[in-house]
């Protein structure tokens, strides 16, 4: 077998997520479509984070398993050319046999875009916070969130029962843009709507209703407070999939219409 190492961007706008689903548009559905279209035989896909529906990716990292021995450039694209526009693959490289995008991975990081006014052009992209945010405030919260804490009050209660809620961040940021604020959040893993349910409690800091104690607590108790303040799904891309010998650049924005 061959072994390709695909990482790709996407808008996940009008999809149900990463994760093949029947009756259901995914990004690695139409990553196999294409993939078994150009090389005309089955294939296998596996991505390093599995983004839930509407959420996007800047470096989303995959490997492609096949028979077929093809050249990694006229197999990046001979897959563009059949990929829905949303979906770009922005490079594909050989893969050692042992490489797993999901299990190879040391960490990832996600970013979630606030706008602070309203946008035409990139509200797919952005959750538009109408209410001024107190930064400090905000940076303060994310301060609580960071090393290793339980995390199940911030998890969807769907999850698998035998997935451990315990989760190590290894650093948060939080910059300014004129009318944007980019959180950066990195770590181990994520679980299911974890990273959006952080973003929400920590707009409610910055709006003045959620105090640093509060978040303390709820990551010593369970509360189900976070699952109704989770943030929007349109803000949050998976920036960057790490693996040995990776690091994370200086945080930037992807959306400059602001």
């Amino acid at each position: 077998m061959n072994k390709y190492k695909i990482v790709l961007e996407y808008d996940g706008t009008n999809y149900s997520g990463w994760q093949a689903q029947k009756n259901a548009r995914s990004i690695q559905g139409a990553l196999a479509e294409a993939a078994q279209k150009f090389l005309d035989t089955p294939v296998e896909i596996q991505g390093a984070g599995r983004t839930d529906a509407g959420v996007h990716a800047l470096g989303q990292v995959a490997h492609l398993e096949t028979n077929r021995k093809v050249h990694c450039e006229a197999l990046r694209i001979g897959l563009n050319d059949l990929l829905p526009a949303g979906i770009n693959i922005l490079s594909l490289e050989n893969a050692h046999p042992r490489f797993h995008a999901r299990h190879s991975a040391v960490s990832r990081s996600y970013l979630y875009l606030i706008a602070s006014r309203r946008t035409a052009f990139g509200k797919k992209y952005v959750w538009w916070v109408k209410d001024k945010l107190h930064v400090g405030k905000m940076r303060q919260a994310l301060a609580v969130f960071e090393g290793f804490h339980d995390f199940e009050s911030f998890a969807d209660k769907r999850m698998d029962k035998d997935t451990s809620t315990k989760v190590d961040i290894e650093g948060i940021e939080l910059k300014e843009f004129n009318n944007l604020l980019a959180m950066r959040i990195s770590g181990s893993h994520f679980l299911w709507k974890m990273v959006r349910r952080i973003v929400g409690m920590t707009v409610e800091a910055g709006r003045g209703n959620v105090t640093v104690k509060d978040l303390e607590q709820m990551l010593k108790t369970f509360s189900d407070v976070p699952a109704r303040y989770t943030a929007p799904p349109s803000g949050l891309f998976l920036e960057k999939v790490l693996y040995e010998g990776d690091h994370l650049p200086e945080i930037q924005t992807p959306i400059h219409l602001f």
